[in-house]
């Protein structure tokens, strides 16, 4: 509390002494939120109410159940939350598997689980704003999503076994077709019209994406003032002494990226000259977060949910995708992907989106594929 209370303390009197500062930093973080969180997040945010709001997810959860529950010990409605969280970008994997949990469909337990390890940086932010924007290499950006994608899936893997083993379903015996029909049946209550249902998942799409842009010009300006203050310097000086090969300018760049993510991938790019090292610990801090995206996620959570498994999973993702991108680094002949050399912010947008939408739809099919095959399989073994 003491802790809290010091620091809310220093911003208000940093805010004070440094107004310019305070303007500066707030007008970063809302170019970067007007430019390329709003187009980018948006319509994924609306789409996904849409299909929440029809049912989609049910009939989703109906054919990738036989997936889900050996594999990550959770329903089929959880495969929607990994499509979207795998493809969409931050925050999207935290607010969809928080409407399942307020809708009844996931217990606690399993919302936490789920929301563990389907926060991740989009595809597009991998090869766009990192590998090519910063790196000027967009083989690197192979490494770099295989490294974070898989490592967040095995980090999911760990945590199934938190739950107790699955059985199946009781009504497993009865027909797809039969499921697909039960889902199709309509609610007790009466349905919105198309017009209504649009802007109800308008509004709360909006809602959603000020809430983010409000917490990225927060920590814009908190990042701002502590470099003022060459608060990072000063805490890189303890590592440097026990580390003095790495230069406090190099560990100041580091902890950066654990308070704002994308702006620590940017320092780091820029103080290691080395790709291995640039590649190595962008991935570490894509696995933490930062603690930008983390109060993102605690606050569009509900109060309910424990942070605590998130955090943990965190810190396990930043370990194995720093072991798994030295060992892609090391073993894989990482293929060069022919994009733009004038990568310019209308083309980074479009791209984004692209990749975005292109990659949902592609793990759609292939967890529906996987989803059928398992079917299959049950049935034939029982």
């Amino acid at each position: 509390m003491l802790l809290r209370l010091g620091f809310i303390l220093f911003l208000a009197i940093t805010m004070l002494i440094q107004p310019q500062e305070v303007i500066s930093g707030a007008t970063q973080g809302l170019a970067l939120w007007w430019q390329f969180v709003l187009p980018a997040l948006l319509p994924f945010f609306i789409l996904s109410e849409l299909m929440l709001s029809v049912g989609f997810v049910r009939l989703f959860g109906v054919l990738l159940e036989p997936l889900m529950r050996p594999l990550f010990r959770l329903p089929g409605c959880a495969s929607f939350v990994i499509a979207m969280g795998y493809t969409s970008g931050f925050p999207m994997g935290a607010i969809l598997a928080n409407r399942l949990y307020e809708q009844g469909d996931l217990t606690k337990k399993q919302a936490e689980h789920l929301i563990a390890f389907t926060n991740n940086p989009s595809l597009g932010f991998i090869f766009g704003a990192v590998a090519v924007g910063m790196m000027r290499q967009a083989q690197l950006g192979v490494v770099i999503a295989a490294s974070v994608y898989l490592a967040n899936l095995l980090v999911g893997l760990c945590l199934r076994f938190l739950h107790p083993r699955p059985v199946l379903s009781a009504n497993f015996g009865v027909s797809f077709r039969q499921q697909l029909l039960q889902c199709l049946q309509p609610q007790p209550q009466a349905p919105l019209p198309a017009g209504q249902l649009l802007g109800q998942a308008i509004r709360a799409s909006i809602q959603t994406t000020l809430s983010v842009g409000g917490f990225i010009v927060f920590f814009s300006v908190v990042i701002r003032l502590l470099t003022q203050w060459h608060i990072f310097t000063l805490l890189a000086a303890l590592p440097h002494m026990l580390l003095p090969c790495i230069s406090t300018e190099r560990w100041a760049a580091l902890f950066s990226g654990f308070i704002e993510m994308t702006i620590g991938c940017r320092n780091v790019v820029a103080a290691f000259p080395d790709s291995a090292w640039q590649v190595s610990l962008v991935c570490l801090l894509m696995g933490w977060n930062g603690l930008s995206i983390l109060a993102q996620v605690a606050g569009l959570i509900d109060r309910s949910l424990s942070l605590k498994p998130y955090v943990y999973a965190r810190l396990l993702h930043a370990l194995l995708v720093v072991c798994l991108s030295r060992l892609f680094l090391a073993l894989a002949h990482v293929p060069t992907l022919r994009l733009p050399h004038e990568f310019s912010m209308r083309g980074a947008i479009h791209f984004t989106w692209l990749l975005s939408f292109q990659s949902f739809l592609c793990l759609s099919l292939i967890l529906c594929a996987l989803g059928i095959i398992c079917r299959v399989v049950i049935r034939q073994t029982h």
